[in-house]
């Protein structure tokens, strides 16, 4: 599941705390970045979703999943998630087609914690 992403280049995401990067796997749009070494990952996580456009995707990197952030996104976007063989977990968001813009980008504390 560890997703190459090419022709990398970074980007400036709005509300963003760590580095963000713009590229393509196969030919789908992908931002990408990782909360490993720090930055919060549901203020990332929501930073990055606000920009995600219908055909677009997200892979976020982080120790764990961030189960409180689903539920607030699930509406709007699908994602998957599983672990990666170096131990951190790997998530993929897309925008459903044809949703409605009704996740609160703004909602950032994550009450669940991780899987």
């Amino acid at each position: 599941m560890n997703l190459e992403l090419e022709n990398a280049q970074s980007i400036e995401v709005a509300n963003a705390t760590v580095e963000f990067f713009k590229g393509n796997i196969g030919n789908i749009t992908t931002y990408q970045f990782s909360t490993v070494e720090g930055g919060h990952p549901m203020v990332n996580a929501m930073a990055g979703l606000a920009v995600l456009q219908e055909g677009e995707q997200l892979v976020m990197l982080n120790h764990c999943a961030p189960m409180g952030l689903f539920p607030k996104i699930e509406n709007e976007f699908d994602y998957t998630y599983g672990d990666l063989p170096s131990g951190l977990s790997q998530m993929v968001f897309s925008k459903k087609a044809g949703a409605n813009s009704s996740t609160d980008f703004s909602a950032t504390s994550c009450g669940s914690g991780c899987s």
